[in-house]
């Protein structure tokens, strides 16, 4: 019997640990939201049609309103921003951006949606010497997330930061001892954590109804993983300070197919679908079994298979295996296509004795086995569909975390197991070692001297990789 559910607003009963406070789970449709977008339907409930946001944001006392600032404003920096303001008890106080058009334009947008007028800077330290800044959102490409979120918190401001934690090993090991010394509140963008659809689906498999997890077999094919069309380098565009977005990259002309939307497909700043989408969906087959570990071994085969000629460093076909205790996770990539397994062009299947769940971010399918010797199925087949994107809760149990000085459902040292489970793949398609061997303890590969050579980057004078002390 199939057992349908159909978009269920709110979580209700988490079935397992760690719950989303209850404060954030009923932030779907918020005063803000509603008000600014159906703005119809509230003149036909008697209500004015339009109401700035700051008659809501006055209900919250001023000592208890959370002062946000954005590093990185152009793409999922501001989106998380927006996410922020869409809770009554926030407010905008610092945008920074290299790029002044980017940065002009996303602070008119603040201004007219949210009546908020925040303090522009170009550079970000500059920005951390305003003394009313509470949190920091760090909206940059991976190659400056080290240096801003350890700036941050010498600054004694917390931290919501984009994922992956970081672009190479060495600077996540940093980052979770700056967090460890510097004790703020921080929390990494793998909202996955927060989603309504993998809670329940590895709730499934923790409770036993499907029995022993086998195998956790995950997959992401998108077009964009090819990388773009070959450019030729150009002058840097005006308004643009090209060598502060470099930042502790090594220099290279500027060029736009390693700028605004594409940079993740080279080394120096990001590392391709694997690091992008790679590191949400791996979390999610470390999740199910609690595993906060680096991985010991892991089976890389890499190429660029696809035919196409693009501007782009990464790979556009891989397949890893990462062994494990008591089960094994593996991750397919196809650059180019949009399809996969099960009709999806990405998810993760929990494979169980007696069922499988397959999951993406807005619901769940569990496929049972069927049971020749008692002729029924060995679970209830079940379905649930049409579940919203978690950003707004996971930016809720930060903003909830802040307060109440508790730790959020993605800290850093969560963040850098799945970090590393992309890293160490990267590292190996691009040394053409097939099986790469980590020693977490010390850090290092006990089977490659080149793959070591990628473990931790060299900053470009006059950055300098962080020391932390304790």
């Amino acid at each position: 019997m199939l057992i349908l559910y159909i978009n269920v607003v709110f979580f209700g009963a988490v079935p397992f640990n760690n719950p989303i406070p209850t404060k954030s789970l009923n932030m779907d449709i918020n005063r803000r939201n509603f008000l600014r977008k159906t703005a119809a339907a509230s003149a036909g409930i008697g209500l004015a049609t339009v109401i700035p946001s700051g008659v809501w944001a006055a209900r919250v006392a001023p000592s208890d309103r959370i002062n946000i600032a954005v590093i990185g404003c152009r793409n999922f920096g501001f989106k998380i921003l927006r996410d922020h303001l869409d809770n009554e008890d926030t407010r905008c106080v610092a945008m920074c951006d290299v790029d002044e058009g980017v940065l002009n334009e996303r602070a008119e947008t603040i201004r007219k949606e949210y009546n908020q007028q925040p303090t522009l800077y170009s550079d970000f330290r500059k920005m951390l010497e305003q003394s009313d800044i509470d949190a920091v959102i760090i909206g940059t490409p991976d190659h400056w997330h080290c240096l801003n979120m350890v700036y941050c918190l010498q600054a004694g401001k917390d931290v919501y930061i984009e994922k992956p934690l970081a672009n190479t090993i060495g600077e996540c090991n940093i980052m979770v001892s700056a967090a460890d010394r510097y004790n703020q509140i921080v929390q990494v963008g793998q909202q996955q954590r927060s989603n309504r659809a993998f809670r329940e689906s590895i709730g499934l498999v923790r409770n036993g109804s499907l029995g022993k997890l086998r195998k956790v077999k995950i997959w992401g094919n998108f077009n964009y993983g090819l990388g773009t069309p070959f450019r030729d380098d150009e002058p840097v565009p005006e308004g643009v300070d090209y060598n502060m977005w470099l930042g502790p990259a090594p220099e290279r002309p500027f060029n736009r197919s390693r700028f605004h939307g594409s940079w993740r497909h080279y080394w120096d700043y990001g590392g391709g679908l694997m690091s992008d989408w790679g590191v949400h969906l791996i979390d999610m087959g470390l999740w199910v079994n609690d595993l906060i570990d680096a991985p010991e071994e892991v089976m890389t085969f890499a190429t660029n298979n696809s035919g196409q000629q693009r501007q782009r460093e990464t790979f556009d076909t891989m397949t890893v295996v990462y062994p494990k205790k008591d089960y094994v996770i593996s991750w397919e990539m196809t650059a180019g296509i949009q399809s996969g397994p099960w009709g999806k062009s990405y998810g993760v299947a929990f494979i169980c004795d007696n069922g499988t769940v397959i999951t993406d971010r807005h619901g769940y399918r569990v496929i049972p086995e069927w049971d020749g010797g008692t002729q029924s199925h060995k679970a209830d087949a079940t379905e649930i569909s049409g579940i919203r994107e978690a950003h707004p809760y996971h930016v809720r149990n930060f903003l909830d975390c802040i307060k109440s000085r508790e730790k959020p459902v993605c800290p850093p040292s969560t963040a850098r197991a799945a970090a590393i489970h992309v890293h160490v793949p990267n590292i190996a398609a691009r040394t053409g070692e097939s099986l790469l061997v980590w020693d977490d303890v010390n850090s290092r590969f006990t089977n490659s001297d080149k793959a070591n050579e990628l473990v931790t980057p060299s900053y470009r004078a006059p950055w300098k990789l962080p020391e932390i002390t304790r």
